[in-house]
């Protein structure tokens, strides 16, 4: 079992440490509001403590975590210095959210194998399904590139996927179907597509590529 650890139980942390344990994940949870620790102790390790000192992650255990979520967000001095404390202890994967470009720059600089911006993903997404109405739902896999579900855009439905060629004419790669059961009341079976595969008009695409791509697909 994978043992994630998350410095910062803001809203963003406190979401992801809830449903990391959900899913059956060990987490260890640090933050310097008693309360809030106390609240989290319910379904994850929670310690109170600071994590831009190096020795309270140490002796926290920080250093035997797998990954660990840098989600403090609105501090940047103390994001900064718990990733660099983290880097330190020698975590092998080190995820950090960052509020704006320079301070995932900052992030990336000092060591961050992996820098999120939840806030912005979030708004791009919801941005997403108001303006184009082929997007289900989408999401940011690294900067630039995303993941979307999206409806048949016009001109492919009744075509093979070799026919339609999205890749070739649009620069995105299909990764899988979504297709409605005969039973409108069970849910969509996901269909790993072949070339020979014909394109439902009801189906939904989940597609790769650059966001730009993907957007202007939508």
């Amino acid at each position: 079992m994978k043992r994630i650890g998350i410095v910062g139980a803001g809203r963003f942390g406190m979401a992801l440490a809830e449903s990391l344990a959900n899913a059956g994940t060990e987490v260890l949870l640090i933050d310097r509001n008693r309360p809030a620790m106390q609240l989290a102790g319910e379904f994850a390790t929670a310690l109170q403590g600071d994590a831009t000192q190096p020795h309270v992650l140490e002796e926290a255990g920080f250093g035997e975590c797998d990954v660990v979520v840098v989600a403090i967000g609105s501090n940047m001095e103390a994001s900064v210095m718990a990733t660099a404390n983290c880097k330190e202890l020698g975590v092998p994967n080190v995820v950090a959210k960052a509020t704006s470009e320079l301070h995932g720059k900052i992030l990336r600089r000092i060591g961050a194998d992996s820098v999120i911006y939840p806030d912005r993903d979030s708004a791009h997404r919801l941005a997403m399904s108001i303006a184009n109405h082929n997007v289900v739902d989408s999401f940011a896999v690294s900067e630039g590139y995303s993941i979307a579900e999206i409806a048949v855009p016009d001109g492919v439905r009744g075509q093979t996927l070799a026919e339609a060629d999205l890749r070739k004419k649009r620069g995105v790669t299909v990764l899988c179907i979504r297709r409605a059961d005969v039973d409108p009341k069970k849910p969509r079976k996901v269909v790993i597509p072949q070339a020979e595969d014909v394109i439902q008009g009801d189906d939904r695409l989940i597609v790769f590529g650059e966001t730009k791509k993907l957007d202007s697909l939508s």
